[in-house]
């Protein structure tokens, strides 16, 4: 049996260790082996940890779960995603409160260049079915990786649209990989599963309990670098995602819909408080992210021929060369270097006014 993978799952077994607690051990000591053989004067002395938690990792014993959980992966033939690993999320680790371990089934690259959450109401409408529709339909031209919740309404439609469409798509789960919530949709996951993936955090014999749905909508948020709300009311998984999205400086788009149809009020709450930008089409959103191909400008060329950049600006001059209008998360997650050196980069290259920076920390070359 895997012991790097049999100390990955303890992790999340240990008592008072969450999301947050393991990625600070992660960070600090490396693997989670290293965690397990730690001192525990190491782990006392760490922020975020203290003595009552370095108590229950060095008191902790319960393998046998972690070796239950294993032979149900390869039983099943899951993929686990731990926050080292290369298959990993990367736009995860970003975020505060990444999964420590996530469990996968499918072929999709979950970290394939431009990924969207399309997410709604469980009760759409018709126009929120066409929205939804056209939407992915006109996103087809883009390789664009298509997440959702697998629920009953908006979610549904949006994995049927890419998979109509050709586009890869993920659902992400709020419960163990031994089932599928709900029910109806058991014939579409097998679908997704051959044409994008299933992702969840939750292990074997996990429930879809209502509180694990804001866990998962996390994930929705986390991994993608726009979440679109087609329709939804005030109050919802859809309305928590995208205050998830906004904390995450993701950027959020919402369809606005009349201000008498209740199931558009949580879109044209977040167009009103500013927590998400107002689109009607995907033209709109394409322009937004910067994922129109545009030629690079004579200045850019000159800029790059003339000015001296030190190592770390240069890494992050490349990275938007290829693309205008990038995300901070986009550019941690290619430059392969600290996120302080990256900021300390982006904050030069402002100064030297080789870039500038757009709502939601998005940077273009000027």
């Amino acid at each position: 049996m895997d012991d790097t993978l049999l100390y990955q799952i303890a992790l999340t077994l240990i008592p008072r260790i969450g999301p947050v607690q393991a990625k600070i051990l992660v960070d600090h000591f490396g693997s989670a082996a290293s965690v397990f053989k730690a001192r525990k004067e190491e782990l006392d002395k760490l922020d975020g940890i203290g003595e009552v938690r370095a108590s229950s990792i060095r008191h902790f014993k319960n393998f046998k779960k972690a070796e239950e959980e294993i032979l149900f992966i390869e039983r099943y033939k899951i993929q686990p995603l731990f926050l080292t690993d290369d298959c990993y999320p990367k736009r995860l680790l970003n975020c505060y409160d990444p999964p420590t371990i996530l469990f996968y089934r499918g072929n999709a690259n979950l970290n394939t260049s431009k990924i969207v959450a399309v997410i709604g109401t469980r009760s759409n409408t018709e126009y929120g079915k066409h929205i939804t529709e056209k939407l992915i339909a006109d996103l087809s031209r883009q390789e664009v990786l298509v997440v959702s919740g697998l629920a009953f309404g908006i979610d549904a439609i949006a994995h049927k649209a890419s998979l109509k469409n050709g586009l890869s798509t993920v659902g992400v789960l709020a419960h163990g990989l031994h089932t599928i919530y709900p029910e109806q949709h058991a014939s579409l996951a097998k679908t997704i599963v051959k044409n994008g993936g299933l992702l969840s955090e939750f292990k074997s014999n996990i429930k879809p309990d209502k509180h694990n749905f804001p866990n998962r909508n996390r994930i929705v948020a986390g991994m993608s670098d726009a979440v679109i709300v087609v329709e939804t009311g005030i109050k919802g998984g859809s309305m928590i995602t995208a205050e998830l999205a906004n904390s995450y400086n993701k950027d959020v788009f919402a369809f606005p819909g009349r201000s008498t149809d209740m199931v558009s009020a949580g879109c044209n709450q977040l167009i009103k408080t500013n927590k998400a930008m107002l689109i009607t089409d995907a033209q709109q959103l394409l322009e937004i992210m910067g994922w129109e191909n545009k030629k690079t400008s004579r200045s850019k060329v000159q800029k790059e021929l003339f000015i001296e950049l030190s190592a770390d600006e240069k890494i992050v001059y490349d990275i938007l060369k290829l693309s205008s209008y990038t995300h901070i998360d986009e550019i941690n997650m290619k430059s392969g270097i600290s996120s302080s050196r990256v900021a300390a980069a982006i904050l030069n290259l402002e100064i030297k006014n080789i870039i500038a920076v757009m709502p939601g920390k998005r940077y273009w070359l000027i």
